[in-house]
């Protein structure tokens, strides 16, 4: 008993310290009753250590309450014990084992898909944003909290998973997904013609260094035909703040970038783009959707507010908060959202998202027959074109159309609409201007 009695005083005490810190902004609160509640506390974790039907650790016990009440304050608030905490940490130099998913907790006690990965088994799977995880081999995830869930999630390399999705409220259904290390490069670019593509996967500690690299190749192959860029920042979660303003400081030369604020109007920060914009002022398209949160929507509403790029897609996820990782030693970590961010325009988009300049909704292209394969040139008798490179085009033309025979259906549409947007753009600034007199 005298042990007992011990780790409970002890953990009183612990509260007790900390009690005038925490509570040094907040409303005033009586003391003595205060001091009841942590013995209500003590007296409900005596109760559960020693009745409870099955035996519980004490740090089980005293994590799990932890647990509940930061959760209780929002989704994004949680603790991390030990080991969690070193799987955010892998996580966030852009190599972790799992699925491939970014989770949060739903209203409705479900796991949340914020984002698939891309080439996870997630994403391979066909699981896509905004589907609600309701079961994880058969068993139910509700009354789960989220670490739980991830925890379930987890497992070994080349060991299968099957979970249940219910997306758009329809019937639920089940995917079936093969756990593998997932090692995801942040940053990944290509040419699309005489633009530049740059995919964002999440902003990690390398995301900088990735765009940076990919914005040089783009010059030394496209030098001055390099049209423009496309940042694709669609399904990416998020990640490192530090890593979202570095971006939108390398095409950004002056004015705000973003801004947090916290409960206390002191705390409030703000980040400025230094000179220097590594696009040197070519036409940006940025796409974003639902999968699109936190770090992303920084990104996406800096460009936005300062007119540096055109926003095309569909509203972002919503995810305007700022979770500071507070290290406890041995024990783990604690995550707590500390502030809201702003937009330079001061514009809050927590639960409400980045509204892109251009929607288009996703979309599957396909080819219509109509009028195929009725030419002038089919009909009898039709006069030949007798210019000096008429074969020559004729051999263009007839390879223009088996290309297009041959060719896969173009399934992204969004990014379609966006490198036509740019061609657009750079067609205009080509076209030569007239005076009136």
């Amino acid at each position: 008993m005298t042990n007992r009695f011990s780790l409970t005083t002890a953990f009183l005490s612990v509260f007790l310290l900390a009690t005038p810190v925490l509570a040094e902004d907040a409303p005033k609160e009586d003391p003595a009753k205060t001091y009841q509640l942590l013995n209500l506390f003590s007296q409900v974790f005596e109760k559960v250590r020693t009745d409870y039907v099955e035996e519980k650790t004490d740090q089980e016990i005293i994590e799990a309450a932890i647990q509940g009440m930061l959760s209780s304050l929002d989704p994004h608030s949680s603790f991390l014990n030990a080991d969690h905490f070193k799987d955010m940490q892998v996580q966030t130099k852009g190599q972790f084992g799992g699925l491939g998913i970014q989770v949060s907790m739903d209203p409705s006690g479900f796991i949340k898909v914020i984002s698939p990965i891309d080439d996870t088994p997630a994403f391979k799977g066909g699981v896509e944003a905004g589907d609600l995880i309701t079961h994880l081999d058969g068993e139910s995830v509700s009354g789960l909290t989220l670490n739980e869930a991830v925890d379930r999630m987890r497992g070994p390399v080349g060991a299968d998973i099957t979970m249940t999705l219910r997306r758009n409220g329809d019937k639920p259904f089940d995917v079936t997904l093969t756990r593998a290390v997932i090692k995801v490069p942040s940053v990944r670019h290509r040419m699309e013609g005489d633009i530049g593509y740059v995919r964002i996967t999440s902003f990690t500690e390398q995301t900088e260094i990735g765009l940076n690299k990919a914005i040089e190749s783009f010059n030394e192959e496209k030098g001055d035909r390099l049209k423009g860029i496309v940042l694709d920042l669609r399904n990416n979660p998020g990640g490192l703040l530090d890593q979202a303003i570095a971006v939108s400081d390398a095409f950004l030369s002056r004015g705000e970038i973003v801004s947090t604020r916290s409960r206390r109007a002191e705390d409030i920060q703000r980040f400025n783009a230094r000179p220097g914009d590594i696009a040197d002022g070519l036409p940006i398209i940025v796409l974003i959707n639902g999968g699109s949160a936190s770090a992303s929507e920084i990104v996406a509403g800096a460009l936005q507010d300062h007119a540096r790029a055109l926003v095309l897609g569909t509203r972002s996820f919503g995810k305007g908060s700022v979770q500071t990782i507070v290290p406890m030693g041995v024990n783990g970590a604690m995550r707590l959202t500390t502030a809201r961010y702003y937009t330079p325009s001061g514009r809050s988009i927590q639960a409400l998202g980045i509204e892109p300049d251009i929607k288009v909704d996703v979309a599957k292209i396909e080819k219509l027959g109509i009028g195929l394969g009725s030419r002038e040139a089919d009909l009898r008798g039709s006069l030949e074109n007798t210019d000096e490179n008429a074969e020559e085009r004729q051999k263009k033309v007839e390879e223009e159309l088996n290309g297009d025979e041959k060719k896969e259906e173009v399934q992204d549409y969004q990014l379609s609409r966006a490198l036509d947007l740019i061609e657009g753009i750079s067609l205009y600034s080509e076209m030569p201007r007239t005076t009136e007199e």
